[in-house]
Protein backbone atom coordinates (compact mmCIF):
# COMPACT_ATOMS: atom_id res chain seq x y z
CA UNK A 1 0.00 0.00 0.00
CA UNK A 2 1.45 3.42 -0.95
CA UNK A 3 -0.31 6.69 0.32
CA UNK A 4 0.39 10.20 -0.69
CA UNK A 5 -0.08 13.38 1.85
CA UNK A 6 -3.64 15.49 1.68
CA UNK A 7 -4.30 18.71 -0.07
CA UNK A 8 -3.87 21.65 1.67
CA UNK A 9 -7.05 22.19 3.80
CA UNK A 10 -6.56 26.30 3.37
CA UNK A 11 -7.75 26.04 -0.42
CA UNK A 12 -10.61 23.74 0.40
CA UNK A 13 -14.27 24.48 1.13
CA UNK A 14 -17.57 22.91 0.58
CA UNK A 15 -18.31 25.77 -1.95
CA UNK A 16 -16.17 23.70 -4.13
CA UNK A 17 -18.29 20.74 -3.59
CA UNK A 18 -21.47 19.64 -6.08
CA UNK A 19 -23.46 19.06 -2.74
CA UNK A 20 -27.39 19.70 -1.76
CA UNK A 21 -29.29 19.10 1.73
CA UNK A 22 -32.17 17.63 2.42
CA UNK A 23 -32.12 15.09 -0.87
CA UNK A 24 -34.47 12.56 -2.19
CA UNK A 25 -32.67 9.06 -2.58
CA UNK A 26 -35.66 7.52 -4.15
CA UNK A 27 -33.78 8.42 -7.74
CA UNK A 28 -30.49 7.10 -6.36
CA UNK A 29 -31.74 3.29 -5.09
CA UNK A 30 -32.19 0.89 -7.91
CA UNK A 31 -35.32 -0.55 -5.86
CA UNK A 32 -36.69 3.31 -5.78
CA UNK A 33 -37.38 3.00 -2.17
CA UNK A 34 -38.35 6.73 -0.36
CA UNK A 35 -35.49 8.01 1.79
CA UNK A 36 -33.70 11.62 2.44
CA UNK A 37 -30.16 12.48 2.91
CA UNK A 38 -29.16 15.08 5.60
CA UNK A 39 -26.50 15.89 2.65
CA UNK A 40 -25.52 14.65 -0.64
CA UNK A 41 -22.33 14.88 -1.98
CA UNK A 42 -20.75 14.14 -5.68
CA UNK A 43 -18.07 13.61 -5.68
CA UNK A 44 -16.87 13.76 -9.36
CA UNK A 45 -12.83 13.18 -8.71
CA UNK A 46 -10.44 12.32 -6.21
CA UNK A 47 -9.96 15.60 -5.27
CA UNK A 48 -13.64 16.02 -4.52
CA UNK A 49 -12.93 13.57 -1.77
CA UNK A 50 -10.78 15.05 -0.32
CA UNK A 51 -12.38 18.26 0.17
CA UNK A 52 -15.10 16.36 2.20
CA UNK A 53 -12.41 15.22 4.24
CA UNK A 54 -10.87 18.64 4.83
CA UNK A 55 -13.96 20.63 4.80
CA UNK A 56 -14.87 21.74 8.61
CA UNK A 57 -18.17 20.72 8.76
CA UNK A 58 -18.25 17.53 6.21
CA UNK A 59 -15.21 16.13 7.56
CA UNK A 60 -16.12 15.28 10.88
CA UNK A 61 -19.85 14.27 9.89
CA UNK A 62 -20.32 10.03 9.52
CA UNK A 63 -20.39 9.11 5.92
CA UNK A 64 -22.54 6.87 3.90
CA UNK A 65 -20.47 5.77 0.48
CA UNK A 66 -23.39 5.63 -2.52
CA UNK A 67 -22.26 4.11 -6.05
CA UNK A 68 -25.48 3.26 -8.16
CA UNK A 69 -27.85 2.54 -4.86
CA UNK A 70 -28.04 -1.89 -6.89
CA UNK A 71 -27.51 -3.46 -3.95
CA UNK A 72 -28.88 -0.97 -1.11
CA UNK A 73 -32.37 -1.14 0.76
CA UNK A 74 -33.40 1.49 2.57
CA UNK A 75 -35.28 1.68 5.32
CA UNK A 76 -34.98 5.09 6.38
CA UNK A 77 -33.65 8.70 5.97
CA UNK A 78 -30.37 8.73 6.08
CA UNK A 79 -28.83 11.58 8.60
CA UNK A 80 -25.05 11.29 7.21
CA UNK A 81 -23.29 13.04 4.91
CA UNK A 82 -24.15 10.44 1.38
CA UNK A 83 -21.15 10.74 -0.86
CA UNK A 84 -22.52 9.89 -4.20
CA UNK A 85 -19.50 8.46 -6.25
CA UNK A 86 -19.65 9.48 -10.25
CA UNK A 87 -16.01 9.35 -11.18
CA UNK A 88 -15.45 8.83 -14.89
CA UNK A 89 -13.09 7.61 -17.14
CA UNK A 90 -11.37 4.36 -19.28
CA UNK A 91 -8.23 3.57 -20.01
CA UNK A 92 -5.91 0.70 -20.77
CA UNK A 93 -2.73 1.78 -18.35
CA UNK A 94 -0.54 -1.85 -19.27
CA UNK A 95 -0.47 -4.57 -21.83
CA UNK A 96 1.40 -7.07 -20.62
CA UNK A 97 2.14 -10.74 -22.26
CA UNK A 98 -0.03 -12.86 -19.49
CA UNK A 99 -3.05 -10.02 -19.46
CA UNK A 100 -4.21 -6.27 -20.13
CA UNK A 101 -4.75 -3.87 -17.02
CA UNK A 102 -7.65 -1.50 -17.58
CA UNK A 103 -8.20 1.29 -15.06
CA UNK A 104 -11.26 2.30 -14.77
CA UNK A 105 -13.19 5.65 -13.13
CA UNK A 106 -15.35 4.32 -10.13
CA UNK A 107 -18.60 6.04 -11.07
CA UNK A 108 -18.50 4.36 -14.26
CA UNK A 109 -21.30 1.52 -15.19
CA UNK A 110 -19.83 -1.83 -14.72
CA UNK A 111 -22.04 -3.15 -17.47
CA UNK A 112 -21.17 -0.62 -19.66
CA UNK A 113 -17.16 -0.90 -18.70
CA UNK A 114 -17.97 -4.79 -19.45
CA UNK A 115 -19.13 -4.11 -23.36
CA UNK A 116 -16.56 -0.93 -23.30
CA UNK A 117 -13.32 -4.06 -23.05
CA UNK A 118 -15.30 -6.35 -25.24
CA UNK A 119 -15.25 -3.26 -28.06
CA UNK A 120 -11.65 -2.97 -27.17
CA UNK A 121 -10.66 -6.31 -27.71
CA UNK A 122 -10.21 -7.58 -24.12
CA UNK A 123 -12.25 -10.17 -23.07
CA UNK A 124 -12.78 -11.63 -19.71
CA UNK A 125 -15.48 -9.98 -17.69
CA UNK A 126 -19.01 -11.34 -20.24
CA UNK A 127 -19.46 -13.72 -17.61
CA UNK A 128 -20.32 -10.73 -15.50
CA UNK A 129 -22.59 -8.76 -18.02
CA UNK A 130 -25.75 -7.06 -17.15
CA UNK A 131 -24.98 -7.01 -12.88
CA UNK A 132 -26.11 -3.26 -12.08
CA UNK A 133 -24.07 -0.89 -10.38
CA UNK A 134 -21.11 0.69 -10.58
CA UNK A 135 -17.38 -0.27 -11.19
CA UNK A 136 -16.41 1.39 -7.36
CA UNK A 137 -19.22 -0.49 -5.97
CA UNK A 138 -18.07 -4.05 -7.55
CA UNK A 139 -15.12 -4.68 -5.44
CA UNK A 140 -16.96 -4.00 -2.23
CA UNK A 141 -19.47 -6.59 -2.93
CA UNK A 142 -16.74 -8.83 -4.72
CA UNK A 143 -19.66 -9.33 -7.66
CA UNK A 144 -19.80 -12.76 -9.70
CA UNK A 145 -22.14 -14.23 -11.91
CA UNK A 146 -21.76 -17.43 -14.19
CA UNK A 147 -18.60 -18.68 -12.66
CA UNK A 148 -16.70 -15.65 -12.47
CA UNK A 149 -16.11 -12.91 -9.55
CA UNK A 150 -14.38 -9.74 -9.73
CA UNK A 151 -11.60 -11.14 -7.47
CA UNK A 152 -10.85 -13.22 -10.42
CA UNK A 153 -10.29 -10.16 -12.71
CA UNK A 154 -8.98 -7.82 -10.24
CA UNK A 155 -5.48 -5.91 -10.84
CA UNK A 156 -5.94 -3.00 -7.90
CA UNK A 157 -7.96 0.24 -6.58
CA UNK A 158 -7.33 3.63 -5.08
CA UNK A 159 -9.30 5.06 -2.68
CA UNK A 160 -9.17 8.23 -0.40
CA UNK A 161 -9.14 7.42 3.73
CA UNK A 162 -12.09 9.79 4.95
CA UNK A 163 -9.85 10.02 8.44
CA UNK A 164 -7.00 11.28 7.42
CA UNK A 165 -7.86 12.40 3.20
CA UNK A 166 -5.01 10.02 2.23
CA UNK A 167 -5.20 8.24 -1.10
CA UNK A 168 -4.40 4.76 -0.97
CA UNK A 169 -3.75 1.58 -3.14
CA UNK A 170 -4.82 -1.59 -2.28
CA UNK A 171 -4.23 -5.06 -3.70
CA UNK A 172 -6.55 -8.26 -4.24
CA UNK A 173 -4.77 -9.63 -0.55
CA UNK A 174 -5.54 -6.06 1.06
CA UNK A 175 -9.16 -6.04 -0.68
CA UNK A 176 -9.68 -9.40 1.56
CA UNK A 177 -11.94 -10.41 -1.08
CA UNK A 178 -14.90 -13.08 0.15
CA UNK A 179 -18.20 -14.72 -1.40
CA UNK A 180 -19.98 -11.30 -2.21
CA UNK A 181 -17.97 -9.31 0.55
CA UNK A 182 -14.65 -7.72 0.80
CA UNK A 183 -12.96 -5.29 3.31
CA UNK A 184 -15.03 -2.71 2.25
CA UNK A 185 -17.76 -4.52 3.84
CA UNK A 186 -16.20 -5.04 7.23
CA UNK A 187 -13.76 -2.66 9.01
CA UNK A 188 -13.31 -0.09 6.10
CA UNK A 189 -17.23 0.34 5.60
CA UNK A 190 -18.07 4.12 5.05
CA UNK A 191 -14.72 4.57 5.72
CA UNK A 192 -12.70 5.19 2.44
CA UNK A 193 -13.78 5.71 -0.72
CA UNK A 194 -13.07 4.20 -3.73
CA UNK A 195 -12.62 6.27 -6.96
CA UNK A 196 -10.62 3.74 -9.39
CA UNK A 197 -10.08 0.26 -10.20
CA UNK A 198 -7.55 -1.71 -12.15
CA UNK A 199 -9.08 -4.85 -13.82
CA UNK A 200 -6.84 -7.44 -14.92
CA UNK A 201 -8.28 -9.20 -18.29
CA UNK A 202 -6.13 -12.41 -18.85
CA UNK A 203 -4.30 -13.66 -21.71
CA UNK A 204 -4.71 -15.74 -23.86
CA UNK A 205 -8.55 -15.55 -22.57
CA UNK A 206 -10.31 -18.71 -21.90
CA UNK A 207 -13.95 -19.07 -22.03
CA UNK A 208 -16.04 -20.13 -18.13
CA UNK A 209 -19.37 -21.60 -20.09
CA UNK A 210 -19.79 -24.59 -16.59
CA UNK A 211 -23.10 -22.98 -15.43
CA UNK A 212 -26.20 -24.76 -16.27
CA UNK A 213 -27.70 -21.58 -18.41
CA UNK A 214 -24.70 -21.33 -20.42
CA UNK A 215 -24.39 -25.41 -21.30
CA UNK A 216 -28.45 -25.29 -22.76
CA UNK A 217 -27.53 -22.37 -24.82
CA UNK A 218 -24.18 -24.12 -26.10
CA UNK A 219 -26.48 -27.35 -26.64
CA UNK A 220 -29.51 -25.35 -28.17
CA UNK A 221 -27.33 -23.80 -31.14
CA UNK A 222 -24.73 -26.61 -31.30
CA UNK A 223 -21.98 -23.79 -30.46
CA UNK A 224 -19.66 -26.22 -28.73
CA UNK A 225 -16.61 -23.42 -28.49
CA UNK A 226 -18.39 -20.01 -27.85
CA UNK A 227 -15.97 -16.63 -28.43
CA UNK A 228 -16.60 -14.20 -25.63
CA UNK A 229 -18.73 -11.73 -28.00
CA UNK A 230 -21.32 -14.90 -28.05
CA UNK A 231 -20.81 -15.79 -23.95
CA UNK A 232 -21.81 -11.73 -23.51
CA UNK A 233 -24.95 -12.46 -25.34
CA UNK A 234 -25.87 -15.18 -23.83
CA UNK A 235 -25.56 -13.88 -20.46
CA UNK A 236 -27.54 -10.27 -21.39
CA UNK A 237 -30.55 -13.05 -22.99
CA UNK A 238 -30.47 -15.24 -19.98
CA UNK A 239 -30.38 -12.28 -17.39
CA UNK A 240 -33.47 -10.25 -19.34
CA UNK A 241 -35.29 -13.25 -19.62
CA UNK A 242 -35.24 -13.87 -15.53
CA UNK A 243 -34.30 -10.46 -14.16
CA UNK A 244 -36.61 -7.38 -14.28
CA UNK A 245 -35.32 -3.75 -15.52
CA UNK A 246 -35.21 -1.82 -12.17
CA UNK A 247 -35.57 1.18 -14.59
CA UNK A 248 -39.66 -0.80 -14.81
CA UNK A 249 -39.79 -2.64 -11.74
CA UNK A 250 -37.40 -1.32 -9.05
CA UNK A 251 -35.35 -4.17 -7.22
CA UNK A 252 -31.32 -4.90 -6.59
CA UNK A 253 -30.91 -7.96 -8.53
CA UNK A 254 -30.70 -11.19 -6.83
CA UNK A 255 -31.61 -10.83 -3.03
CA UNK A 256 -30.00 -13.32 -1.28
CA UNK A 257 -26.53 -15.25 -1.35
CA UNK A 258 -26.54 -18.94 -2.53
CA UNK A 259 -25.39 -20.89 -0.20
CA UNK A 260 -22.38 -22.38 0.41
CA UNK A 261 -22.63 -26.09 2.55
CA UNK A 262 -20.52 -28.91 2.70
CA UNK A 263 -20.40 -32.25 0.97
CA UNK A 264 -22.08 -34.22 3.58
CA UNK A 265 -24.90 -31.27 3.91
CA UNK A 266 -25.61 -31.53 0.57
CA UNK A 267 -25.82 -34.85 0.84
CA UNK A 268 -28.65 -34.83 3.37
CA UNK A 269 -30.57 -32.10 1.63
CA UNK A 270 -30.48 -33.87 -2.10
CA UNK A 271 -31.58 -37.10 -0.36
CA UNK A 272 -34.76 -35.32 0.69
CA UNK A 273 -35.06 -32.84 -2.43
CA UNK A 274 -33.03 -34.68 -5.79
CA UNK A 275 -34.17 -31.98 -7.39
CA UNK A 276 -32.22 -29.45 -5.66
CA UNK A 277 -29.55 -27.04 -8.04
CA UNK A 278 -26.26 -27.56 -6.03
CA UNK A 279 -22.83 -27.05 -7.83
CA UNK A 280 -19.61 -28.61 -6.45
CA UNK A 281 -16.37 -25.74 -5.73
CA UNK A 282 -13.05 -26.68 -5.71
CA UNK A 283 -12.31 -26.76 -1.86
CA UNK A 284 -14.87 -29.71 -1.70
CA UNK A 285 -18.17 -27.83 -0.75
CA UNK A 286 -21.11 -27.42 -2.56
CA UNK A 287 -23.49 -23.65 -3.61
CA UNK A 288 -27.13 -24.23 -3.48
CA UNK A 289 -29.13 -21.99 -5.82
CA UNK A 290 -31.24 -20.04 -3.05
CA UNK A 291 -33.66 -18.99 -5.93
CA UNK A 292 -34.50 -22.74 -6.06
CA UNK A 293 -35.16 -23.28 -2.93
CA UNK A 294 -37.27 -19.76 -2.21
CA UNK A 295 -39.48 -21.55 -5.11
CA UNK A 296 -39.66 -24.50 -3.41
CA UNK A 297 -41.23 -22.92 -0.69
CA UNK A 298 -43.96 -21.59 -3.25
CA UNK A 299 -42.65 -17.70 -2.99
CA UNK A 300 -42.44 -17.25 -6.45
CA UNK A 301 -45.15 -14.37 -7.44
CA UNK A 302 -46.27 -13.91 -3.70
CA UNK A 303 -46.54 -10.35 -2.16
CA UNK A 304 -46.53 -8.67 1.15
CA UNK A 305 -47.38 -5.18 1.21
CA UNK A 306 -46.41 -3.86 -1.94
CA UNK A 307 -43.28 -5.66 -1.80
CA UNK A 308 -42.68 -9.22 -3.95
CA UNK A 309 -41.56 -12.21 -5.35
CA UNK A 310 -40.71 -11.35 -8.61
CA UNK A 311 -42.74 -13.79 -10.81
CA UNK A 312 -39.64 -15.02 -13.31
CA UNK A 313 -37.06 -15.06 -10.71
CA UNK A 314 -37.55 -16.09 -7.07
CA UNK A 315 -34.29 -14.99 -6.20
CA UNK A 316 -35.53 -11.47 -7.11
CA UNK A 317 -37.54 -9.43 -4.49
CA UNK A 318 -39.40 -6.32 -6.32
CA UNK A 319 -41.13 -2.89 -5.19
CA UNK A 320 -44.66 -3.54 -7.09
CA UNK A 321 -45.14 0.32 -6.54
CA UNK A 322 -44.70 2.33 -3.73
CA UNK A 323 -43.48 0.07 -1.33
CA UNK A 324 -41.11 0.89 1.52
CA UNK A 325 -37.98 -0.54 2.95
CA UNK A 326 -39.96 -1.95 6.04
CA UNK A 327 -42.30 -4.06 3.61
CA UNK A 328 -39.45 -5.00 2.09
CA UNK A 329 -37.76 -6.43 5.18
CA UNK A 330 -40.72 -8.01 6.12
CA UNK A 331 -40.48 -10.24 3.09
CA UNK A 332 -37.40 -11.21 3.47
CA UNK A 333 -37.67 -12.21 6.44
CA UNK A 334 -40.88 -13.85 6.30
CA UNK A 335 -38.88 -16.18 3.07
CA UNK A 336 -35.41 -16.84 5.44
CA UNK A 337 -38.30 -18.33 7.86
CA UNK A 338 -40.15 -20.36 5.28
CA UNK A 339 -36.66 -21.65 3.98
CA UNK A 340 -34.63 -22.10 7.27
CA UNK A 341 -38.07 -24.36 8.14
CA UNK A 342 -37.50 -26.58 4.96
CA UNK A 343 -33.92 -26.90 4.54
CA UNK A 344 -32.40 -26.01 7.85
CA UNK A 345 -30.34 -23.19 5.83
CA UNK A 346 -30.51 -19.61 6.82
CA UNK A 347 -30.44 -17.36 3.79
CA UNK A 348 -28.42 -14.54 3.97
CA UNK A 349 -29.39 -10.81 2.32
CA UNK A 350 -27.18 -9.87 -0.83
CA UNK A 351 -27.80 -6.11 -0.13
CA UNK A 352 -27.24 -3.51 2.46
CA UNK A 353 -29.86 -2.97 4.67
CA UNK A 354 -29.60 0.86 5.93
Amino acid sequence: MHTTPAAASSSLSSSALDLQRGASLREFNTFGLPSTAACLVRIHSEADAKRVVNDPELGRAAKFILGGGSNLVLTQDINRCVLKVEIKGRQVVETRDDAWIVEVGAGESWHDTVQWCLDQGMPGLENMALIPGTVGAAPVQNIGAYGVELKDRFESLDAVDLITGRSVTLNAAQCRFAYRDSVFKQELANKSVITRVRLCLPRPWQPVTGYLELERKMAETGISAPDARQIFQWICEVRRAKLPDPAVIGNSGSFFKNPVVTAEQCRDIISRDPEIVHYPLEDGTFKLAAGWMIDACGWKGKSIGRAGVYEKQALVLVNRGGANGAEVVTLARAIQESVYGRFGIRLEPEPVVV
